[in-house]
């Protein structure tokens, strides 16, 4: 079992249940599960959108250990030059295992990796208990080797709750070590 899970079982569920005084274990907010997404807009010929979406598959899968799936457009779009069925991105769903795991080596290892880094925003909450964050370098993953690929691309990293409550939320995160921003005071 991964560590972090294994905190979250023995002593996250009881310290929240504790400080918010839920009924029971069964109201903690829960991690359900962590979408991973990115988009890529060029290069404009589609046969070549299609080899930089292979190459980030297999930098997911590196990351991750299971393979991501391609997003296709959904329809025409003549301002950005889409066509439907176009290729435009990448995403993955985790869940179980490997999402704990994803979880762990991004708060212990990757953002501890990002330059000048000064904390996770307070506020990227969507109002139903999921968070958003977006990392602008593929290459804080120690998995991905900086020599082997053609441009450093962000993502898009999305945990999604069983919580409607952004409080239970936020101090569910923060027991699992994500480093939010300090709050600036203003004097």
């Amino acid at each position: 079992m991964n560590r972090l899970r294994k905190k979250y079982q023995e002593k996250f569920i009881d310290q929240l249940v504790k400080e918010f005084k839920l009924a029971n274990k069964f109201m903690a907010p829960k991690i359900e599960k962590v979408v991973l997404n990115m988009g890529v807009t060029k290069p404009d010929d589609v046969r070549k959108r299609k080899e930089v979406l292979q190459e980030i598959v297999e930098q997911f899968g590196a990351i991750i250990g299971q393979k991501a799936q391609i997003t296709t457009a959904k329809k025409d779009i003549a301002n950005f030059g889409l066509r439907e069925g176009d290729p435009i991105g990448v995403m993955m769903t985790l869940r179980g295992e490997k999402m704990w795991q994803f979880l762990d080596k991004l708060i212990s290892i990757a953002l501890p990796r990002v330059k000048d880094f000064r904390g996770v925003s307070r506020t990227a909450f969507d109002g139903h208990g999921n968070y958003s964050l977006g990392l602008e370098e593929q290459i804080i993953f120690p998995e991905i080797e900086y020599d082997k690929i053609d441009q450093v691309r962000g993502l898009q990293v999305n945990i999604v709750t069983n919580s409607d409550n952004q409080g239970h939320v936020f101090k569910l995160l923060e027991l699992m070590g994500l480093p939010f921003a300090k709050v600036e005071e203003n004097n």
